[in-house]
């Protein structure tokens, strides 16, 4: 076991001001794995001041776009030597099966990395406009400091989404590691040192509710980024709205898979384990509702149960795994709570339902499918985040896009179709902020977010940029 004592502020490892400490549990095996500091009012207070004194006096600011892109670059570097002990931390913080670690949690955020650092060595900080009245400058300036709060599920992954456009932009950072998975924030925190990257750019600390409203309301945060629940993004913007303060929130989904009458079952039933079932469903754009026309609706329901029942349950370095176990006991107990309720509604359990009886260690839940489910029904409203799926029969196409959309939630969605045009205007049709087409996909270069309940602002591509940035016009004589 691990004991760490230090965080990491103003570009330096300092001892945290509280002795409290973080128990990271490995759900794998439900054994304390690492201690690390649990950070208190004046750890936070002196993480925001050291971001607060790099933004108003430091240089990254002051720098130009292709010189923060030298240092990313660096940062890239020094984050690919650490890939491997980045994949493995990981997966013992969060039980993400082996198979999945270097392409879903660290590839991923890499990537992301390299396009924003990449984006940066091109970008020009201003441009001139021949306005109605005359010449003037539009430049795009820095937000200020940014408070980014990750969720567990994919930490490094979803660190790269906002620390990364927040460098090329010229902010600085306090990252705010979940309490479950802050072990991979301090390889984060030691490759951003070894990088070059100047003091107090990127301040790293893990902490619970009570310190993540600390730091929100901290009058020298000028932005907060968060993933995470519906219900926490509510309280988020109830803080930063007395200050204006800037807001992007990638929040919760109940994305629909809508298969056409065209799509070959075999094929689509197959992928849609993959857009089910990975990371036991923990992840914010699963299809955990699959809507299939009536005629070949028990085919379907068949097919996808029976790959379901034979998926590999198991800890994360067993070999074979691809379901793991559930973040926590608690999240356990939710899900196993919603597959009663879902039977009590009158869904009908296809597959799984149950834990493992294979594994009595470990927070698992087994593969799990309902059918004969209506839209109306919490297992189609609700989000379970769990490796729990819904199928939803339909008419027609019309009613297909009307069950998609009676959601509170617009994060994303798919259509699977042997003819992609058709695909794409079915996606026209949706309301969700991202939409894919035979796949689940999202593209590093274009915009990722949603609408209604799953948030506001966007991530990736080059709005992902602007939303770390301040248009500001300086008129000038003609």
């Amino acid at each position: 076991m691990r004991e760490l004592d230090d965080i990491y502020i103003g570009g330096r490892w300092i001892p945290a001001a509280s002795d409290d400490r973080i128990s990271v549990i490995s759900p794998s095996t439900e054994e304390v794995v690492a201690l690390v500091p649990a950070a208190d009012a004046d750890d936070v207070a002196g993480a925001v001041d050291a971001a607060r004194h790099a933004f108003d006096h430091g240089p990254w600011p002051r720098m130009s776009p292709a010189e923060r892109a030298t240092v990313m670059a660096a940062l890239h570097d020094e984050l690919t030597r650490r890939a491997d002990e980045l994949a493995h931390t990981i997966g013992t913080e969060n039980g993400t099966p082996a198979m999945l670690l270097r392409p879903a949690q660290v590839d991923n955020g890499l990537h992301v990395l390299n396009y924003y650092t990449e984006l940066a060595a091109g970008w020009q900080q201003e441009r001139r406009i021949d306005g109605v009245y005359g010449p003037a400058i539009v430049r795009n300036e820095p937000v200020g400091t940014v408070a980014a709060i990750l969720p567990w599920n994919v930490p490094f992954y979803l660190a790269m989404l906002k620390v990364a456009p927040a460098l090329a932009a010229g902010c600085t950072v306090v990252l705010k590691a979940a309490p479950e998975t802050p072990l991979n924030a301090y390889l984060l925190a030691e490759a951003a040192d070894a990088a070059g990257l100047p003091p107090g750019v990127l301040n790293i600390l893990a902490a619970g509710p009570e310190s993540s409203e600390l730091l929100i309301s901290n009058p020298g945060i000028d932005k907060i980024a968060f993933t995470g629940s519906t219900k926490v993004g509510e309280r988020i913007a109830a803080l930063a709205a007395p200050k204006f303060k800037r807001l992007t929130l990638e929040l919760g989904g109940k994305s629909a898979a809508v298969v056409l009458d065209d799509a070959d079952l075999n094929t689509t039933m197959a992928a849609l384990i993959g857009a089910t079932m990975t990371m036991s469903g923990q992840f914010c754009v699963a299809q955990s509702r699959i809507l299939v026309q009536e005629k070949h609706y028990d085919e379907a329901v068949s097919l996808f149960a029976g790959i379901a029942g034979t998926l590999p349950v198991g800890r994360t370095f067993d070999e074979g795994t691809f379901v793991g176990p559930l973040i926590s006991q608690r999240q356990r107990e939710r899900v196993l709570d919603y597959i009663e309720i879902a039977e009590r509604e009158g869904a009908t359990l296809a597959a799984g339902g149950t834990r493992p009886e294979n594994l009595d260690k470990g927070w698992f839940v087994s593969p799990t499918v309902f059918r004969d489910v209506k839209n109306d029904m919490r297992i189609a409203q609700e989000e379970v985040f769990g490796p729990v799926v819904a199928f939803i029969p339909y008419h027609d196409t019309d009613e297909a896009i009307a069950i998609a959309n009676d959601s509170a939630f617009g994060l994303h969605g798919t259509v699977w179709t042997s003819n992609v045009q058709r695909g794409v205007e079915i996606g026209r049709q949706i309301r969700t902020g991202t939409f894919s087409v035979n796949s689940l996909t999202l593209e590093p270069a274009a915009p990722f977010g949603g609408v209604k309940q799953s948030g506001i602002g966007r991530e990736m591509g080059y709005e992902g940029l602007a939303a770390y940035l301040e248009p500001k016009t300086i008129t000038v004589p003609a």
